[in-house]
């Protein structure tokens, strides 16, 4: 089964440069983030082929939670072709983030 992607300030823009990505801003001492943490990884099986997952730790990568003015964790972030165009903030149910992945997954599929 496919695992999210750790993703690192240095190589954080090569990742999500190309196609969907799923970012999950999260830190080890969170709460809400081990909550969802099995089902980001259940989401990167589920969503293979079609949806890059990945994880950023923000006490490891202080620029890229900077440069997305991430205040508060878990905030997911969808990233199409390295431009952020969704944000959910908070834990939420799987039903919520495969609505998200549905909706951005299904419009780039039948834009190509």
């Amino acid at each position: 089964m496919t695992k999210p992607v750790t993703l690192t300030d240095s190589n954080f823009t090569d990742e999500i440069s190309s196609g969907l990505t799923l970012v999950d801003f999260w830190a080890p001492w969170c709460g809400p983030c081990r909550i969802i943490g099995p089902v980001i990884e259940e989401l990167a099986g589920q969503y293979e082929g079609r949806v890059k997952i990945g994880k950023v730790n923000v006490d490891e990568n202080p620029m890229t939670q900077g440069q997305f003015r991430v205040m508060s964790i878990p905030t997911l972030i969808l990233f199409k072709d390295g431009q952020p165009v969704d944000t959910v903030v908070g834990a939420q149910p799987k039903r919520a983030f495969e609505t998200l992945l549905d909706k951005h997954a299904g419009a780039a599929a039948s834009a190509n």
